[in-house]
């Protein structure tokens, strides 16, 4: 039986502009999915189309470009981490400032500015609650490439949190400032 569907709307006929895009793209260096995803046709089409004009896809080659996307995706977790990191430092360094605070609250619709020595048990909550979120979504992400110090970084960790928590009155004690 042969193919009664090549010139219906399913499978149209391929046409030379076809056979030009997968020569141009495969010249770049493209997959055959990403060149049929390109041409609006499928991966078949475009591996009847390179066997025509006589082109393969090296696995190779593929296997090379995959290796980059993995080594640029690894470079833009660093940068995530290192981002991670230095908004947990910066929410620390506030948080162990030996200078009064500074806070404003609305009162009758309007801002009333005051400073006091400590931050209200909900703020220094919140501080401590967001280096946590910072930290442990840093280590989530550098156990993703396999550091060799994550197990030790793990640990570190922890050992920060329950001095943040600590330092917070957070530790299961009573907060004896009267606040919250």
């Amino acid at each position: 039986m042969t193919n009664q569907f090549v010139d219906d709307d399913y499978h149209p006929r391929i046409t030379d502009h076809d056979r030009e895009q997968v020569r141009l793209l495969h010249a770049e260096g493209h997959s055959r999915n990403e060149i049929a995803r390109r041409i609006g046709r499928g991966g078949r089409t475009v591996t009847r189309i390179a066997a025509e004009l006589g082109l393969d896809f090296d696995r190779a080659r593929t296997a090379a470009a995959t290796e980059a996307k993995m080594i640029d995706a690894k470079a833009r977790r660093a940068a995530i981490i290192q981002g991670l990191y230095s908004v947990a430092e910066d929410e620390l360094a506030y948080l162990r400032q030996d200078d009064e605070y500074q806070l404003v609250e609305v009162s009758l619709g309007k801002p009333v500015k005051y400073t006091v020595d400590r931050l209200p048990a909900q703020d220094r909550k919140a501080l401590v609650s967001s280096i946590s979120t910072a930290t442990s979504a840093a280590a989530r992400l550098e156990a993703l490439d396999g550091d060799p110090g994550v197990d030790a970084a793990r640990s570190m960790l922890g050992s920060l949190a329950e001095g943040l928590n600590k330092l917070a009155g957070l530790d299961g004690g009573e907060d004896d400032s009267g606040e919250g």
